[in-house]
């Protein structure tokens, strides 16, 4: 009989050590390595985005002296607010470019001049004689919002070397920007309008204010919807519901339905929310029950994981001094598996707030510009805006495409810090 402690026995022990220890540091090697490699995925992505949409939070403005006087507006010399309303604010803005830029005389150089102020700048005008109506009959400076185009060239986002074919910039408007840049007359600020107007065909005017409305009322409805359903609807699972094959199949169901793509909730609720009970289409009422239809499971299946970590001795002590099972319930587990819950719904909400697929179903991928006033009114939420802004050919929509969802992952990490903090905040009381 071999001795363990021999010379041959200890080599081979030692041998199957440094092969088990090799093979650990080789293990954690290869984790460091995974987590390494999901880190740099992620920071080039988010890189990427802010690099691109860093330059839509900035506006370019150009000064034009502009020549309000009343007969070149169309309108009599104490104007009423009504009539200034349709005063030609174009027409001056066109005179005050023409006067700027005397050389241009053809007609095709006129039109290209005229592009180099956005259309939204004649609102801009009205507005301003609306709330200052004593500069009427003046001539003053004024600076008027330029035109994506020529925000895009004074942003350093055009490629001179390009061929003027291969680019939307042409050499005119290049000239005309260069000229007004040495004279101090272009002005780089941000760009309020992004987040207090809704959406637009021209890059420079559209917002996310629509969206974010349509947002806020979408989620208000899910949460509304499905925290109480799901939280309820978790309590009795796990505390008053018997265990037979009845409760069995509906676990199995609330399984399945976490995995259903959520396309599938939006075929639902266009079949059975508007074509049959004839709801709103494209209004934050269909698309918070469809999202909280969707977002029921994930509420279900975390309060149930909440309320099954609370342990049974805090059940046992209250129904031990005679609290009833309603009252065990509602006021010792609930308060105890609370951060469990509210971490889980908040998550809930954040993955409702990214879903865009089952709410281009119900019709609220459709273009609007005017912020809604409640539930019923058509809106728009911010994914679908990104989906309609990413389909757009025009650089200014790119990079509004990419500050959309930097704003996005703001309020989503934003619900995820909340949840954190109540969880903790919940903890510690």
């Amino acid at each position: 009989m071999s001795n363990p402690s021999s010379p041959d026995n200890t080599s081979l022990i030692r041998s199957s050590l440094k092969k088990r220890y090799a093979r650990e540091r080789r293990f954690k090697l290869y984790g460091l390595l995974a987590v390494l490699t999901g880190f740099m995925f992620l920071f080039v992505l988010l890189a990427d985005i802010v690099i691109k949409g860093t330059p839509a939070f900035t506006q370019h403005f150009i000064q034009v002296t502009i020549d309000l006087d009343p007969d070149a507006l169309g309108v009599a010399p104490g104007a009423s607010a009504e009539e200034l309303q349709a005063a030609n604010f174009g027409g001056a803005i066109k005179r005050g470019l023409r006067e700027m830029f005397p050389d241009v005389t053809s007609r095709k150089d006129k039109r290209a001049l005229y592009r180099m102020i956005s259309i939204g700048a004649e609102y801009d005008l009205r507005d301003l004689l609306l709330e200052q109506p004593e500069l009427l009959g003046q001539k003053k400076e004024i600076w008027l919002r330029a035109h994506s185009e020529a925000g895009s060239y004074l942003k350093g986002q055009v490629d001179t070397e390009l061929a003027e074919e291969d680019r939307k910039v042409k050499n005119n408007l290049i000239g005309w920007l260069d000229r007004l840049e040495a004279q101090g007359k272009t002005e780089s600020r941000f760009n309020v309008a992004f987040f207090t107007s809704g959406d637009s065909r021209e890059p420079e005017l559209a917002g996310i204010k629509a969206a974010l409305y349509g947002s806020f009322f979408t989620l208000m409805v899910t949460f509304c919807l499905a925290f109480p359903i799901g939280v309820l609807a978790a309590v009795y699972l796990e505390e008053f519901a018997p265990r037979n094959r009845l409760t069995d199949l509906i676990e199995i169901n609330i399984n399945n339905l976490a995995a259903v793509p959520s396309i599938v909730f939006g075929l639902l609720g266009l079949a059975v929310f508007i074509n049959f009970f004839e709801m709103p289409r494209s209004a934050p009422l269909v698309g918070g029950i469809v999202l909280s239809l969707m977002t029921l499971p994930t509420i279900i299946i975390t309060s149930r994981a909440a309320i099954q970590a609370v342990p049974p001795s805090i059940r046992q002590a209250a129904l031990g001094v005679g609290a009833s099972q309603l009252q065990t319930v509602f006021h010792h587990v609930l308060p105890v598996a609370m951060p469990g819950i509210l971490t889980g719904s908040i998550i809930g909400m954040a993955q409702a707030l990214g879903e865009s697929a089952p709410l281009l179903m119900i019709g609220m991928v459709a273009f609007i510009m005017d912020v809604p006033g409640g539930v019923s009114d058509p809106s728009t939420v911010l994914p679908v805006q990104i989906f309609l802004w990413a389909d757009s050919p025009e650089r200014g929509f790119m990079e509004k495409t990419s500050a959309a969802i930097m704003v996005l992952m703001g309020f989503l990490i934003l619900m995820n810090a909340v949840a954190i903090y109540l969880r903790r905040r919940f903890e510690t009381h």
